[in-house]
């Protein structure tokens, strides 16, 4: 036997990958597709909230119930953490540290304000008698409103993980890849909101 066979023969099978288990690419594209698939609860959401935001079953219409001056405060809490997201990203870029943390914070600050101010809404609503079960379009809108702040309830969550991520790891590229995804995500939120607003408060109350 030759020495090149032996050397062959001698060598072990490999059962592990050797390069990195997440590359960036595959990471955005996984997201992405996590997206599209939100979107398409959404596009769900939304639709049946088309058929039924007019079944009152004789009971209060939107106009009777929202108050635009809260819902349009909400809204602009939830856009200007958007901004302030953006701002973030800009000093990740520069690799701050520090900065990237201080604006994070600031968006979870607008976050939670936006869950508050929705919570503060809902309650109101449910003390006046006009809770989920009392009609069609209270049962849609519920759902519709509520899912959103679920997801913006996660958000912050996962904003709080990374940013106890970044403090301990600082921007290593794989913090970066995952404030990258969280900013899709964030952005993602703040356009269903003004779905939201436009087509469930405005359309409802002017409508």
């Amino acid at each position: 036997m030759s020495a090149t066979q032996v050397q062959q023969t001698d060598e072990k099978p490999q059962f592990y990958l050797t390069e990195d288990h997440h590359p960036e690419n595959s990471t955005m594209l996984g997201f992405w597709l996590y997206l599209m698939s939100d979107c398409l609860i959404f596009a769900v959401l939304f639709a049946t909230h088309g058929v039924l935001g007019r079944n009152y079953a004789a009971g209060p219409s939107p106009a009777d119930l929202f108050d635009l001056n809260i819902v349009a405060i909400n809204t602009a809490m939830l856009l200007l953490s958007s901004i302030t997201y953006g701002f973030a990203m800009l000093q990740m870029e520069r690799n701050a540290k520090m900065e990237t943390l201080v604006w994070l914070g600031i968006t979870g600050v607008f976050g939670a304000i936006f869950l508050a101010l929705e919570l503060y809404e809902f309650y109101h609503l449910i003390h006046e008698g006009a809770g989920p079960t009392r009609s069609a379009f209270l049962s849609s809108f519920f759902t519709l409103v509520g899912t959103h702040g679920l997801h913006v309830t996660f958000g912050i969550i996962w904003l709080i993980t990374l940013m106890v991520q970044v403090g301990r790891h600082g921007l290593i590229p794989e913090n970066r890849r995952r404030l990258m995804c969280l900013s899709m995500f964030w952005h993602f939120l703040d356009v269903i909101w003004i779905g939201v607003f436009s087509f469930v408060y405005l359309l409802g109350v002017i409508g």
